[in-house]
């Protein structure tokens, strides 16, 4: 009898901007892939607690005609469940125009992120910090086609 294979898959961490995680969540497309993936496992989504804070205020925008209920929701059934709230480890890197995007930048340094997934068009022009690759939605998802 032959042996039975063992898939080995390990978890990629990744930094998700805000913007993505919204539109993740909130809108079908593209982006709405990223859902799949840390779902199932294959990506795990890390964020610090100022991250979190910025995500649970864009969720409460007028524009977005949430209950709270529905922020809720989302906080707890979508979010929480699936993306580690890390500490930041790197309060003082300052590598962004906006110093405002350093957070990600911090936040992949903390958790030893591979991937920072953004469409801000200032981060994205950094390409790579340090080990960190920053790409857009699609280069992201280009990544699991065959």
């Amino acid at each position: 009898m032959g042996k039975k294979k063992e898939k080995i898959t390990q978890e990629i961490i990744v930094v998700l901007d805000t913007n993505i995680v919204v539109s993740a969540i909130l809108f079908k497309g593209k982006v709405s892939a990223l859902m799949a993936l840390w779902h199932n496992g294959t990506i795990k989504p890390v964020m610090t607690k100022e991250i979190f804070d910025e995500i649970h205020a864009v969720l409460k925008y007028p524009k977005f005609m949430l209950t709270k209920h529905e922020i809720d929701y989302i906080i707890n059934e979508e979010l929480l469940p699936f993306f580690d709230v890390i500490t930041d480890n790197y309060p003082n890197i300052l590598v962004c125009k906006d110093e405002d995007d350093d957070k990600f930048i911090r936040c992949a340094l903390s958790a030893k992120a591979k991937y920072i997934i953004t469409g801000d068009k200032e981060l994205l022009q950094i390409n790579k910090y340090m080990d960190i690759e920053i790409m857009s939605c699609n280069q992201f998802l280009n990544l699991f086609k065959k």
